[in-house]
């Protein structure tokens, strides 16, 4: 008897159904664990663990083209690991097993566990170097905001299309000092400006949804793994996004250049970023505006999870109880 092998299509449409969830779940509470005890590198750690563990069981081939950074400066989740049985489809993973290190050290809001997985060779295979981001809701014209026209006159390209005032925009930014100009310059316009501290992929995809965020457009300089994160987001729930790998060091050129990059000052949209069918989940490890934070109950750890599939455009909103995870304590 012929053995029948499971397509990408197929093990996709498995794992979109609960076991990338399990994925980030482990993450998150891992590094709920760690909630509030200032220690963003131990909370980090247990979040890559975690994730790594549960990675190693998937059915896949899978290979981490965006992750924790490069083989020399991670000790997992690096670049160019290989993840999963092997005994599968091969895969792209894009990690970010902790986004908002510093927002779980210090108990804020809007910490999560974050990955996305697609058909191999059809996510960007990027350098950990920041990147230049602009991002807009569904429902506007082709290439309605650019990275090379002023914040300035993309806010007002947005109220424009959208049928308002500059007044009636507000636009999310790191609050970096790299960013005092763009600040000043979108407050100018007489739009608002909402800073964040870190968190920039569940920023990205408030966009998505203006009406129940309240934010209209996304500006300013993250980092990649990130970047391409949040394009993974846009890619099942519709909007706009381009990006720029910012390389400005001969180094991160050559890094850049060993990935297949050849254009350093190329500007990605979301179908350079994500070229085929991918699913993407999100587990909160604190409370934030997306997603509600892991709860330690007395019998039972309550998780928020959202997951997404980019060909059908289908998201799912996961609200579990893990009666082992407390008993077992992740073991």
């Amino acid at each position: 008897m012929a053995l029948v092998t499971e397509t990408t299509k197929q093990v996709l449409d498995r794992i979109l159904s609960i076991e990338i969830v399990r994925v980030t779940e482990r993450a998150a509470v891992s590094a709920a664990r760690l909630r509030g005890h200032g220690n963003e590198k131990a909370a980090d750690q247990a979040a890559v663990d975690a994730m790594r563990r549960e990675l190693s069981k998937l059915p896949i081939g899978g290979t981490v083209v965006i992750g924790e950074g490069e083989r020399d400066e991670a000790p997992m989740l690096f670049i160019g690991e290989t993840v999963g049985t092997g005994k599968g489809p091969k895969v792209d993973i894009a990690v970010d097993p902790l986004e908002g290190t510093t927002l779980c050290a210090k108990n804020m809001a809007g910490a999560i566990a974050t990955m996305a997985m697609a058909e191999s060779g059809t996510l960007l295979n990027a350098p950990d170097v920041y990147m230049e981001k602009i991002a807009i809701g569904p429902g506007y014209p082709k290439d309605l905001v650019d990275l090379d026209v002023s914040p300035a006159e993309n806010i007002m390209r947005l109220a424009k299309a959208k049928g308002v005032r500059p007044q009636d925009i507000t636009a999310l930014i790191l609050d970096r000092t790299r960013h005092a100009d763009m600040i000043a310059a979108v407050r100018k316009t007489g739009a608002a400006v909402a800073l964040i501290t870190d968190g920039d992929v569940a920023g990205v995809i408030h966009t998505a949804q203006p009406d129940a965020t309240g934010i209209d457009i996304y500006l300013g300089i993250g980092g990649a793994p990130e970047g391409v994160l949040a394009a993974a987001a846009l890619a099942c729930i519709g909007g706009q996004m381009q990006c720029r790998l910012v390389l400005d060091t001969e180094e991160k050129r050559s890094r850049a250049a060993k990935m297949g990059i050849k254009d350093p000052r190329k500007k990605y949209g979301i179908t350079d970023m994500v070229k085929g069918d991918c699913v993407f989940a999100a587990t909160g490890v604190t409370d934030g505006n997306m997603l509600r934070g892991v709860k330690f109950r007395k019998d039972f750890i309550e998780t928020e999870t959202v997951v997404m599939r980019s060909v059908t455009g289908t998201v799912r909103w996961v609200r579990a109880e893990h009666r082992q995870l407390q008993k077992f304590h992740l073991d």
